[in-house]
C-alpha cells in the first residue's frame, strides 16, 4: 500500500502519513528496492487507532500511546489511557458538584444593594455572620472585595454581596469552602445563574462526547493490538 493510498482512505496528505510514520505512530515500515515505504493493513489500522484516540485524548497523548504500543511498552500505553479516564471522572464529579450547588440555591433572589458599597461590618450584619467569616471567604477566593483608595478598607459592591449571599446559603447547606469557591468561580465565569445553567448543559454534552470518543479510541486500539499480536506470532523476532 502506497502512502497516497493510505492517505486517501482518511482524507490526509501523503506527507502527513510520512510524518506519522517518522513520529512512531505507525509500526516500522519496510522499503522497496527504490526506497519507497510499503504500508500494510497493520499500518492502516494503526492510523485508524491514532485518529480515534486523538478524539478523546488529544494529539500529543494519542501519539504517546501509539509510540508506547509500537515500542512494546503496553504498560505505559495503558497508564496513559487510565489517566485520561481518571481525569474525565474528576471533571464529571466537578460538574455534578456545581450542578448540585446550583440546584440547591433558593429561588428567592437576594435583595440588591443600592447606594454605596457595604463595609465588612455591614455585610456581616446583613448575612448574620462574623466579620472574620467574610475574611475567610476572601482568603478562599469566594469573595473579591474592592479596597477604598483612601482608607484601604474593604468595600463590598453588588456582585460581591450577591456572592456572599450565595456562599452563606451553600454553607448552610453543608458545602465545604472549596466547593463553595468552585461554584462561585463557575458562576462568575458563566456570567450568572441562567448562563451557568446553559453552560452546565453544554459541559455535560462535552463530557458525553469525550466519553464516547475514548470508547471509540479504545476499540480501535484493541483491534490494532490484536492485529499486532497476530503479526508478531507469524513473524517472530529473531
Amino acid at each position: 500500500m502506497r502512502p497516497i493510498d493510505l492517505a486517501r482512505e482518511h482524507g490526509l496528505s501523503a506527507q502527513a502519513i510520512r510524518n506519522y510514520d517518522d513520529a512512531g505512530i505507525l509500526p516500522p515500515t519496510e522499503r522497496s528496492e527504490t526506497g519507497y515505504r510499503r504500508y500494510t493493513p497493520l499500518h492502516a489500522q494503526a492510523l485508524r487507532a491514532f485518529l480515534a484516540l486523538r478524539g478523546g485524548h488529544g494529539h500529543q497523548q494519542a501519539m504517546e500511546i501509539m509510540r508506547a504500543t509500537n515500542q512494546g511498552n503496553t504498560e505505559s500505553a495503558y497508564r496513559l489511557i487510565d489517566a485520561a479516564h481518571v481525569a474525565l471522572l474528576a471533571e464529571r464529579d466537578t460538574r455534578t458538584e456545581v450542578a448540585t450547588a446550583l440546584g440547591s440555591l433558593s429561588a428567592t433572589t437576594p435583595s440588591p444593594v443600592h447606594g454605596r458599597p457595604l463595609t465588612v461590618g455591614e455585610l456581616a450584619r446583613r448575612l448574620s455572620v462574623h466579620p472574620a467569616t467574610l475574611r475567610t471567604w476572601e482568603a478562599e477566593g469566594i469573595l473579591c472585595p474592592e479596597r477604598d483608595r483612601a482608607t484601604g478598607y474593604r468595600e463590598y459592591g453588588p456582585d460581591c454581596v450577591r456572592d456572599a449571599e450565595i456562599a452563606r446559603q451553600l454553607r448552610r447547606g453543608g458545602y465545604l469552602l472549596h466547593q463553595v469557591a468552585q461554584f462561585i468561580g463557575s458562576l462568575r465565569e458563566a456570567g450568572g445563574a441562567d448562563a451557568l445553567s446553559a453552560f452546565l448543559d453544554s459541559w455535560q454534552d462535552r463530557l458525553t462526547t469525550r466519553s464516547r470518543n475514548l470508547l471509540t479510541g479504545a476499540a480501535q486500539l484493541d483491534t490494532y493490538l490484536t492485529m499486532l499480536g497476530q503479526t508478531q506470532q507469524e513473524c517472530p523476532a529473531t
